[in-house]
């Protein structure tokens, strides 16, 4: 069986947005460290983007922790935004109706411009 792997960074932009980059797989086996990380993240008021450029797979646990960081950015006050969403995940997101919580963007350049004032 192969060993599923994923990453969290967190970083503060200059405009004063927080930037979460995901890589690999989020699954139940994995979801953890992205809660982790959405739990600790500060939600500032300029911003959050979740940069999801290096994911390459997301099943419902996945989702549900995605989620958690909506409804997190939202009690702060702090914009969410998805950005570099593979065609893929984009289409899975639509179908189970996430495109009518999450703002999507193609790059984190494009997410960050997105929540400038």
């Amino acid at each position: 069986m192969t060993e599923r792997t994923l990453t969290v960074d967190s970083r503060s932009h200059p405009s004063g947005a927080t930037v979460l980059t995901v890589s690999g797989e989020l699954d139940h086996h994995t979801a953890g460290q992205l809660r982790a990380a959405v739990e600790g993240a500060p939600y500032p008021p300029a911003g959050t983007v979740l940069d999801c450029t290096g994911l390459g797979y997301c099943d419902s646990t996945g989702i549900t922790v995605l989620v958690t960081a909506y409804h997190r950015a939202q009690a702060a006050g702090s914009p969410l935004v998805l950005a570099g969403l593979s065609a893929d995940l984009l289409r899975v997101f639509r179908i189970v109706g996430l495109d009518q919580i999450f703002s999507y963007r193609p790059t984190v350049d494009a997410a960050l411009e997105a929540l400038a004032p």
